[in-house]
Order: C-alpha cells, then sequence, then structure tokens
C-alpha cells in the first residue's frame, strides 16, 4: 500500500507492517520497538551513530547486517548487546560494514543525489577497500589524484522521527538535523512518526522541510525518540541511558527488560 502525502493519525504499530526486510536508518525508538515486536528478522541496519534502539533490536534478533560509522551508548559505554553479537553470535550472526561518518554521509547524499557514488579524500591510506565493498580507490579525471569512491545508499525504508507534521502530510524537523533529510530522499519509502499534526507549518531558523511528496507513510508518536530527545517537545534522558548499561550486559536481564517494557506494550 503506497499512502504518499496522507496523515495517517494510526498508531505506528499500524503503518510499521509495510517495512518488510529493509535497512532501518535513524534512532526511532517507537518505530524501532514495533519492528522487534513484529519479529522482523534478517535486516540491514544503517545509521551513522547506532545506539540503545539498534542494541535492542540486535539483541532480540532482528539484524542481520550493520552498516555504521560509530556504536555505543553514548556518554556511557558500550552497547553490549552489540559486542555479544559480534564477539559471540548472539542471539546470532552480526555482519559489520564500517565507514567514517564523512563517508556514509556521503552515501547517503549519492542516494538523495540520483548519483551512483560519492567521492572523498578521507579513506586514502586506508586501506578499507580491501575489506568494504562500498568502498574503491577512483582517479580524478582533471588532477589524476587517487581519492575514494563510495557507493551510494538507497534503503528500502527510511525511519525518521520528526516535531511536526502537516495536514498536507509534509513535514518540518529542527534541531541537529544530522543526515535525515537525505536518508529519506535517498529511500525507496520512508516512515516518519512526529511528536504533532497541526493545521500549518510555521517556518523556523535552521529547520528542515520535507514535503509531502518524500514522505511515504506518517505516524503521530508523541516522544517517540525517548529517550533521546525532540528538540521543543522533550528533553535527553540521561538516566535512561545510564540505566541501559547495567539492563543489557547481561542476557537474562536484558531479555526480562524487553519482555516487560517492549514486547509486553501495544505500541
Amino acid at each position: 500500500m503506497e499512502a504518499v502525502g496522507v496523515i495517517r493519525a494510526d498508531p505506528p504499530e499500524l503503518v510499521a507492517s509495510e517495512l518488510g526486510t529493509a535497512p532501518v536508518v535513524r534512532r526511532r525508538l517507537a518505530a524501532g520497538q514495533e519492528i522487534i515486536r513484529q519479529g522482523r528478522r534478517d535486516l540491514t541496519l544503517v545509521r551513522l551513530t547506532p545506539d540503545l534502539i539498534y542494541d535492542q533490536m540486535i539483541g532480540m534478533g532482528c539484524a542481520r547486517r550493520l552498516i555504521f560509522s560509530w556504536g555505543g551508548n553514548p556518554g556511557v559505554g558500550s552497547l553490549h548487546r552489540l559486542r555479544d553479537a559480534v564477539e559471540n553470535d548472539w542471539p546470532g550472526p552480526l555482519d559489520l560494514e564500517e565507514h567514517s561518518h564523512a563517508g556514509l554521509t556521503l552515501r547517503y547524499v549519492a542516494g538523495a543525489s540520483g548519483l551512483p557514488f560519492g567521492v572523498l579524500r578521507g579513506y586514502r591510506g586506508t586501506g578499507l577497500e580491501k575489506v568494504t565493498a562500498s568502498v574503491r580507490p577512483i582517479f580524478c579525471p582533471f588532477t589524476g589524484e587517487q581519492l575514494a569512491a563510495v557507493s551510494a545508499l538507497r534503503p528500502d525504508v527510511t525511519v525518521i522521527h520528526a516535531q511536526q507534521a502537516d495536514r498536507a502530510g509534509n513535514v518540518q524537523l529542527w534541531g541537529i538535523s544530522g543526515v535525515q533529510k537525505e536518508a529519506v530522499l535517498a529511500a525507496h519509502r520512508s516512515l516518519v512518526t512526529v511528536e504533532e499534526i497541526v493545521d500549518r507549518l510555521i517556518p523556523r531558523p535552521g529547520s528542515v522541510v520535507l514535503p509531502s511528496w518524500s514522505i511515504t507513510l506518517l505516524a503521530r508518536a508523541p516522544k517517540g525518540a525517548h529517550p533521546s530527545y525532540a528538540e521543543g517537545y522533550s528533553d535527553r534522558d540521561n538516566n535512561a541511558y545510564q540505566a541501559w548499561d547495567a539492563v543489557s550486559r547481561d542476557r537474562a536481564t536484558f531479555l526480562a527488560w524487553m519482555t516487560e517494557h517492549v514486547l509486553g506494550r501495544a505500541g
């Protein structure tokens, strides 16, 4: 089903079923936890900085592959479910594809621009092209300089959380927007959860507006980024990040927490 430009007031679980086995991008707790509840498997997860929600998805067996440029519990330490998957294949093996922030960002930009690849100097001399299929050496046709080419990233589905959508299906986000715009424009389909649906978007300095034609499905999900923040709507819950370190260290404790706080909830 395609619903481009149509506001859905349904809860996220009713629209997340559209995802299939697709790359999921960005830190979206409400949508990510619904993917866990649906028992999705063999996903390729993509994000510059995977944190708690990816730790949960990996620990619950949703992920087969992770494309990223840094992974951790920000301000606290390691993602223990990610480490367990990499070091011990629990709950299953996890393939990794690592990039720099600049390299992975360029993959999104190339995908959003309809180009086959992006070019940068940053990987020269690293040998990364020997272990990463999406990185290749390339020579500038004008200067002869050796550069690195990174293949375009075209996710099947991009999932983001934003502050507002209007009733025409346009989305506005502000604050640290990262590569959310590029991730949406690069994707074949997009799911956007928002804090609020408003009659009219009011322009804000530095805001990003995603037009309705770039959005496949919308769902209202207040505090859908928790424990992260949505500027103007909610603050970062530092206690939740700190508590996750203890929860995620032990497999049994992790599974019990997920059963109580995620699997036992309706979304």
